[in-house]
């Protein structure tokens, strides 16, 4: 069995020829949200910059996922405004059953996601372009920003920079509805320079304040909820942004951005981050960073130059990166193919683990890496994962009315989440059936680098100790 372990994790030498399983494996983890034995043996048989390809001709189409009955709904805020107290506190309440609905959506939608390098880069954009529900309070501005970013997933950095900043649900959120002449609101401008373009030192107070300016007139139609530019409230003076001077209104301001070397190093640096180690190596970085400026910013080419870089594939680099709560809750329902009914129970879970999508702590976004694991949100780590590999023994003890009566005195969302796992479809041993006769497969598809420690038993019981081992919790 130890010998085994060593050969699963040495990877094949030349690029070009079949990649093997270790590569399919971690190209698939880090891309995706699991990497299933099926996938690992289909990529096994293809050539590193095959499999890329492969990986890069999802498309950026709509979600799989139906969506709530009410994104289509609209209510304009003069409306809310006129209610009385009783009419205000119900419309509030909706607002809240309607935000953990859309979370419970796009949960499912990344679990049951046929396109996951695709979803992976949805929830990247999410925490680029930050927007949270706590100040946004309106789930259909939330869910309309979520379809742009999964629509841009994939496709052109400027178009996406462009849609993002007219977004409405971030014109609320970065206070640029409020931004008129003669009294420029800086927070936009001051976040697009620094956390979705150049990053910090790349600009002065100067350029913030006159791109403020520019951007004075972006605002939002009450009566339809979308994009509107109000020219009456509009800066319409020279302004000076980054050396350049002119007219300029927001659009320019963004495009001037866009022609800083610095905003190609910025994002490049981000999704260097993000697939493959916390600190990028400067030379394989700048040359991702000018295939993505020389392709007018197609994502698809940054990420193409970015899996091809040697620091990608390197030994030294697999299982360097922390899973996110997304990573770890959703990638483990699709590796053991869960199947669920409420999602809401996962959706609480992530909130406790640190990652309460559509609700960011911050305008920086969740920070990642180390950040993901503390001493509370590892116990809970666990717990879920045990109680997972519970779900056959937590069914029968749920049918016992002893067992009812306390799950009762439970507090609404412990009562849900308990429930929930009662109801969970899951067989490992229909799970580990492909595995017969092929078990030194097990610790290549379940872990990003050799265990801690050494699995013993059979079957579920090494599923088991490979789920609890703290290389798991890596990818």
């Amino acid at each position: 069995m130890r010998l085994a372990l060593v050969l699963a994790f040495v990877a094949p030498l030349a690029a070009a020829q079949d990649m093997g399983a270790a590569d399919a494996r971690h190209l698939l983890a880090r891309t995706g949200f699991a990497a299933r034995l099926a996938d690992v043996d289909t990529f096994a048989r293809l050539s590193r910059r095959e499999a890329v390809e492969r990986l890069l001709a999802q498309g950026n189409g709509a979600a799989v996922t139906p969506a709530p009955a009410w994104v289509g709904e609209w209510t304009d805020p003069r409306r809310v405004r006129a209610m009385d107290p009783d009419e205000r506190k119900l419309f509030v309440r909706e607002q809240i059953e309607r935000g953990l609905e859309l979370k419970g959506w796009w949960f499912s939608e990344m679990a049951r996601t046929p396109a996951p390098l695709a979803e992976r880069m949805t929830l990247f954009w999410h925490n680029h372009f930050t927007s949270s529900l706590q100040k946004v309070r309106s789930p259909a501005l939330m869910y309309r920003q979520n379809v742009l970013l999964r629509r841009h997933a994939l496709g052109n950095f400027g178009e996406l920079l462009h849609a993002a900043s007219r977004d409405p649900a971030m014109l609320v959120y970065l206070d640029a509805a409020s931004n008129r002449r003669g009294q420029p609101n800086e927070n936009f401008a001051r976040e697009v320079m620094e956390l979705f373009t150049l990053g910090e030192g790349h600009f002065r107070e100067d350029d913030i304040r006159e791109a403020a300016r520019a951007f004075t007139g972006w605002s939002i139609d009450p009566a339809s909820g979308e994009y509107l530019f109000r020219p009456r409230i509009h800066d319409s003076g020279e302004k000076t942004v980054l050396g350049r001077k002119g007219n300029f209104r927001g659009e320019d301001v963004l495009d001037i951005l866009l022609a800083q070397p610095a905003t190609a190093q910025y994002v490049a640096a981000r999704l260097w981050r993000e697939f493959v180690s916390p600190q990028p190596d400067p030379a394989q970085l700048e040359r991702v960073a000018q295939v993505f400026r020389a392709s007018g910013y197609d994502i698809r080419s940054a990420l193409r130059a970015l899996f091809m870089t040697e620091a990608f594939w390197s030994s030294a680099n697999r299982g360097a990166l922390i899973q996110s709560p997304v990573e770890l809750v959703v990638g483990t329902l699709r590796q053991f193919d869960v199947g669920y009914g409420d999602p809401l129970p996962f959706v609480l879970l992530l909130r406790a683990l640190g990652q309460d999508i559509f609700s960011p702590p911050n305008v920086k976004g969740w920070p990642g890496g180390e950040a993901w694991i503390n001493s509370n949100t590892l116990l809970v780590r666990k717990q879920f994962l045990e109680r997972l590999f519970r779900v056959e023994e937590t069914r029968v003890v749920m049918r016992e009315p002893a067992m009812r009566e306390k799950v009762d005195t439970l507090k609404p969302g412990a009562r849900r989440f308990m429930v929930a796992l009662s109801e969970i479809e899951f067989s490992g041993r229909a799970w580990l059936k492909p595995f017969e006769g092929r078990e030194a497969m097990l610790p290549l598809v379940l872990l990003a680098a050799a265990p801690v420690g050494q699995p013993s038993g059979e079957g579920l019981d090494i599923v088991r100790a490979l789920v609890a081992d703290p290389v798991y919790q890596l990818k």
